[in-house]
């Protein structure tokens, strides 16, 4: 076949030399597509975009809820390691929005209400990750390690865990872009770099900030330490001296 004009309005003739059911067959074609039976839509909706950036909104504001729960959990029951849970949620969650920042300048895949559900999906991979490292030093300061010596030890026997977990679920994601199609994708691939985030952040800031608060209380405590030794060896040479003049 051979068109004959590029531009046209209503019709078009499509000349060539062919016979009549192959001419049947081109116009079945081009009416269906080359799908070799006659398709029924069965659902359409429509969705107007005030109604989408409501959806988006209810999601954000939903995840930030829970994670600020999960933080308020953490905190009553890790105590001053809560507060490295809270800075490495705020580093998170920023390299979480550059990324998605730079992904939607840079592809089709803006932040959907699919991508976020794959950012909260991550939140509870990324506190797992806390969890596992947190509660390998409450092990090791049961066994009468301090934290000083306790974190670099518990990191090194739980990173692997925490890697491992964070590799299934990257694995995970790309498998589940690379097989879906439309706001499918859009998860899985929030859901990847968010996972990547986690990897990050656990390697870059958990680790030197365990060890950093670990070296504070340590220094606390030897301060603690000296100070107590002082007062009650001044208290000691105070009581020495006054004994004899009180016999008198």
């Amino acid at each position: 076949p051979q068109v004959n004009q590029p531009n046209f309005t209503d019709s078009v003739a499509i000349t060539g030399d062919f016979s009549k059911e192959e001419a049947e067959d081109l116009i079945s074609v081009l009416n269906r597509g080359a799908f070799p039976v006659q398709v029924e839509a069965q659902e359409a909706r429509t969705v107007s975009a005030s109604a989408g950036s409501d959806s988006l909104n209810a999601a954000i504001i939903a995840g930030l809820v829970g994670m600020l729960v999960v933080v308020a959990l953490l905190l009553a029951y890790y105590r001053w390691l809560g507060l490295v849970i809270v800075g490495g949620l705020i580093v998170w969650a920023g390299m979480v929005f550059s990324m998605a920042s730079f992904v939607s300048g840079w592809t089709n895949y803006a932040l959907s209400l699919a991508g976020v559900t794959g950012i909260i999906v991550a939140i509870g991979v990324t506190v797992d990750s806390y969890v596992v490292f947190f509660e390998r030093i409450k092990d090791e300061l049961r066994n009468g390690r301090t934290i000083k010596n306790a974190a670099p030890r518990s990191f090194r026997m739980t990173w692997r865990t925490i890697w491992s977990a964070d590799v299934v679920s990257l694995i995970g994601a790309v498998i589940l872009f690379m097989l879906s199609v439309g706001s499918v994708r859009g998860f899985a691939l929030y859901l990847g770099l968010t996972t990547i985030c986690d990897l990050l952040v656990c390697y870059f800031f958990t680790r030197p900030a365990v060890l950093l608060l670990g070296g504070v209380v340590a220094a606390f405590a030897a301060i603690v330490f000296i100070g107590r030794e002082l007062f009650w060896s001044t208290r000691t040479v105070v009581w020495t001296r006054r004994a004899p003049i009180d016999r008198f």
